[in-house]
């Protein structure tokens, strides 16, 4: 019930979040996704969640409310321990309420994304699992999405690479998630954007978009014209040419085995002797 997906590139990071937790026939709700630790400075991490809510807002307290303990997002030494730190407040929620869940017939269902910078370290990017432990995205793979997905993937596959700034990277992920509201009730308005960059060790820009944000509804209506323009503009498959085409569509003088569908005849009664 959410969408969030956010990039490591060479510039920086970007994180985009939806905020619907609901989305019964009569009853839709929201709530923020996003939390922003931060020490200007020194220190900036983004957490973002999906799955149960109850869960990652348990998640969340714990890491807000450790500030003052030895071991917190405040004290780390670097990124990896902070994603340690997020992990362990995981497992620490886990303990505390899977054996409730699962008599309730409820499963422990989870996941995170955590990224962020401490001091001169480079940025670092994190996708947290219900069990507590987790990834690091890389050059070739430098984004991550929980939620629904699926949706918003073939945007970002064909586009985002490591060099990608961070104003086209922001754009991606914009018409990412367009891609996912079109297609999925479960996800859905407002949306919360941030970019930050490299080094600056403070949040640089932030924006919560509704159905009224003027580049939003620019993107929705832009993206829809412009594949309409593209598929309009790709040949139709020919299959009886009068001409050679210049793309065919089936390949001529060539045997393929594969060249026939599989026919399922009727066979006729047999006339009785």
């Amino acid at each position: 019930m959410t969408y969030c997906v956010a990039m490591r590139l060479d510039a920086g990071l970007v994180f985009l979040s939806d905020s619907r937790t609901n989305a019964g026939v009569d009853a839709i709700s929201t709530a923020r996704k996003m939390t922003v630790f931060e020490e200007p400075g020194d220190r900036v991490m983004v957490l973002m969640t999906a799955g149960n809510l109850a869960i990652s807002q348990s998640i969340r307290q714990i890491l807000m409310e450790s500030r003052d303990s030895k071991r917190s997002l405040w004290t780390a030494r670097d990124m990896f321990e902070a994603a340690s730190i997020v992990g362990d407040a995981v497992r620490q929620v886990h303990r505390r309420d899977a054996d409730a869940l699962r008599d309730a017939g409820i499963e422990f269902n989870v996941s995170l994304i955590f990224g962020g910078q401490i001091g001169r370290e480079r940025v670092r990017l994190f996708n947290v699992y219900a069990a507590g432990n987790f990834v690091e995205a890389t050059p070739e793979n430098c984004y991550f999405q929980i939620g629904e997905a699926k949706y918003g993937k073939p945007i970002i596959d064909r586009v985002v690479h490591p060099s990608l700034p961070l104003a086209e990277g922001a754009k991606c992920a914009l018409i990412s998630m367009d891609s996912t509201l079109k297609s999925n009730i479960s996800v859905g308005l407002p949306l919360d954007l941030l970019v930050y960059e490299a080094d600056s060790l403070h949040v640089t820009r932030f924006a919560t978009i509704d159905d009224r944000n003027p580049y939003f509804c620019m993107i929705r209506e832009t993206w829809g014209q412009r594949l309409r323009q593209v598929f309009g503009e790709i040949d139709n498959p020919e299959w009886d040419a009068a001409a050679p085409a210049q793309h065919p569509l089936t390949r001529q003088g060539e045997g393929d085995r594969w060249g026939q569908p599989v026919r399922a005849r009727r066979e006729r009664p047999r006339e009785p002797q």
